[in-house]
């Protein structure tokens, strides 16, 4: 079992930026992607930004080059750098993680953490 706590959520004017860790503890080992997902209300939750052990990232189309999801595995902590945030970039964001065997035969995630509010106002 592998327990995440996410930081770094706050409210921000459009244009700022935040940027979110997500530290991971227990069992580690078996991390092969880390991912950020939200929800915003009324909403169905969404991926935002995915990172695999050997750096290979995917991002939702509306946050390309405006987001950056990057790991150190030496801290087992993941980051979400948000620049550029738009007030629909509002929602609780949650990290995930999945091992390699979830990464490719179950396509879900294993482990999610209590998630923080991001809030950009207009």
């Amino acid at each position: 079992q592998v327990q995440l706590v996410e930081s770094g959520g706050g409210l921000v004017q459009a244009g700022g930026s935040l940027r979110l860790s997500c530290a991971a503890s227990g069992s580690i080992f078996i991390i092969y992607g880390m991912a950020w997902h939200r929800q915003a209300p009324g909403k169905e939750r969404e991926l935002v930004a995915a990172i695999t052990s050997d750096g290979n990232t995917n991002y939702k189309d509306s946050v390309k080059g405006r987001f950056t999801i990057s790991r150190d595995n030496a801290k087992n902590t993941m980051y979400l750098q948000m620049n550029s945030l738009k007030p629909e970039d509002t929602a609780v964001y949650y990290c995930a993680v999945q091992s390699q065997y979830s990464a490719y035969f179950r396509g879900s995630y294993d482990s999610w953490g209590q998630g923080t509010q991001v809030t950009v106002s207009s």
